[in-house]
């Protein structure tokens, strides 16, 4: 008959990473919601942009490309953090 293993961690650190990984839970949905939200707006800006914008000025055509650029930072940083061949996750020190 095999042995039990021996636990490596007490109960107060179980409950630490618990709750660690809670957080991590809802920060990367947060983010994830944030980063569609951005891509949804920007999208729909440039969707309407090219179907009703008959002249844009130069203020427009301005205010257009920095929404562009604020769509390629958010994902380029959130395919970046979320990358999986970056390994990280709970900590385990305090």
């Amino acid at each position: 008959m095999a042995e039990a293993a021996v636990a490596t961690t007490t109960l107060e650190q179980d409950k630490h990473t618990a709750s660690q990984r809670n957080i991590n839970r809802v920060w990367e949905y947060t983010q994830s919601f944030l980063a569609i939200s951005v891509i949804v707006v920007v999208l729909g800006v440039n969707a309407s942009v090219a179907i009703y914008g008959k002249s844009v000025s130069e203020i427009s055509s301005s205010a257009l490309m920095q929404l562009n650029v604020l769509g390629a930072l958010v994902v380029g940083f959130y395919f970046g953090r979320t990358n999986h061949q970056r390994v990280g996750g709970v900590d385990v020190g305090r």
